[in-house]
């Protein structure tokens, strides 16, 4: 059976991840389907950034199978993985502070583009990459800062950059790790809202993301992934999630947001 015959983009299958004698995950599967936004939850130590380094081929799993579009990826590293479809934006923003938000985006459509030898000398002569920039910029709300140095973006502009550098690779599924970490609170509900919506607008079937805002998680989550002691203590829908005490204590210690879903 195909990912289009089940709806599955991406699935793991019972995979570990051991370092010696400490196992980071242990028998994990779960997956995302078309159309779907899924929160990976947990408390520190859950084995979250373990599994979303093994989905994103930065690690290869100890055993088990990881797929894409039903096709093996473990371990073929981000860089491939971008062009078979899924890309990542980072908890730490990874932006270059020296380019503008212009150059910035230049890189990744010169990459999707294959056009990696010279990106900035591209950058002014080539229409097609030119108009990519200007696509993703606006999608995000950066089109007034094209020519703004990243080092001088607000720290909410400089997650929406990260966030378009990953959109500019024009991806099939999107992998968020906490996206609005370090953004006010007042802040980062818009920065969801502009994310989303762009996502929609660039053809992005799915969205993962590592989150700790249990507001957030309950806001956008389709499916809730719940991580504790590197195995899957749970996958629920928001609704059923947040209606048991015992597991939002066993998970993240709080007690349930208020449960307003994004339209």
């Amino acid at each position: 059976m195909t990912a289009a015959a089940n709806g599955r983009l991406f699935e793991t299958r019972n995979v570990s991840m051991h370092y010696g004698a400490y196992r980071a995950l242990h028998d994990v599967s779960f997956h995302v389907a078309d159309g779907e936004f899924v929160s990976i939850v947990g408390p520190n130590g859950a084995g979250k950034t373990t599994l979303v380094n093994v989905v994103t081929g930065l690690l290869k799993p100890t055993t088990g199978e990881v797929r894409f579009m039903d096709r093996d990826i473990a371990g073929v590293g981000p860089v491939e993985l971008a062009r078979r479809g899924m890309s990542r934006a980072f908890q730490l923003v990874n932006i270059f502070p020296a380019l503008t938000v212009r150059e910035t985006l230049a890189v990744a459509v010169a990459s999707r583009l294959r056009r990696v030898a010279n990106p900035f000398r591209s950058l002014w002569r080539d229409r097609e990459l030119q108009a990519d920039v200007e696509r993703v910029a606006a999608a995000v709300g950066l089109a007034a800062r094209l020519e703004t140095q990243a080092s001088t973006l607000s720290q909410g502009e400089k997650k929406l950059l990260d966030i378009a550098s990953a959109f500019a690779l024009n991806p099939s599924v999107i992998l968020l790790d906490e996206p609005t970490s370090g953004v006010s609170t007042a802040d980062k509900h818009s920065i969801m809202e502009v994310m989303v919506a762009a996502a929609k607008a660039a053809g992005v079937r799915a969205i993962v993301q590592v989150e700790h805002d249990m507001d957030l998680v309950a806001r956008y989550s389709h499916r809730i992934v719940a991580l504790q002691e590197g195995k899957v203590l749970a996958d629920l829908p928001p609704d059923t999630f947040f209606s048991d005490p015992a597991m939002i204590a066993a998970v993240v210690g709080t007690r349930p947001p208020a449960m307003k879903r994004a339209p």
